[in-house]
């Protein structure tokens, strides 16, 4: 891990705890044990520090379904899997990502690249009904469904800390997935839930 990584990664890990805010660079500096001049060296700026924790927070999340496509027999089954990781992870993530999100719908640059990170996220969910023998048009459909169903349910989790209500809201989801093809197209999918 270089120098930038291993002090990206303090970064993160404290604003994860504790929220970006209005947070200045000399304070975030202080509290994870480094110098304004470093991240500025490192960084540039504080939107340049902050942009960085938005790309290697949530960039390699597409690309996760992603491998787990390439291992996953049932591509409903790799969907399942990357939701219990992400709802495993919803406490720690959950608060920063939605703090993130709300940064970039109002127009944040630091936070801009989550726009990049919905149109993959659609692009890989429209592969797993690809695979799952939906029709081009319904598979794009049902990815978007899919995206706004767990952005909703990993919401609600961060809030209530409910996971049994999430976990049942996104296999309700995935168990009628197949007959989501409007006349029967979709393929033979379990719909055991992955552990």
């Amino acid at each position: 891990m270089s120098p930038r990584e291993e002090l990206l990664g303090r970064v993160v890990a404290h604003l994860a705890e504790h929220g970006v805010g209005d947070t200045s660079l000399r304070t975030l500096a202080e509290r994870v044990g480094t110098s304004h001049r470093m991240l500025i060296y490192h960084f540039g700026s504080r939107d340049g520090l902050l942009t960085a924790v938005v790309a290697s927070t949530w960039a390699r999340r597409p690309q996760d379904l992603e491998a787990l496509l390439t291992r996953e027999a049932d591509p409903l089954g790799a969907a399942r899997a990357l939701w219990q990781r992400l709802a495993d992870e919803a406490s720690l993530w959950g608060p920063l990502f939605f703090e993130c999100a709300a940064a970039a719908m109002q127009g944040r640059a630091w936070a801009s690249t989550l726009r990049d990170w919905v149109a993959a996220w659609n692009e890989v969910l429209t592969e797993v009904f690809l695979r799952a023998g939906h029709r081009p048009e319904q598979a794009a459909r049902n990815a978007r469904t899919a995206l706004a169903l767990a952005r909703g349910a990993l919401f609600e989790l961060c809030l209530s800390g409910d996971r049994v209500a999430a976990d049942e809201l996104i296999e309700g989801f995935l168990s009628t997935a197949d007959h989501l093809d409007g006349g029967g197209h979709g393929g033979q999918v379990s719909t055991a839930s992955s552990s």
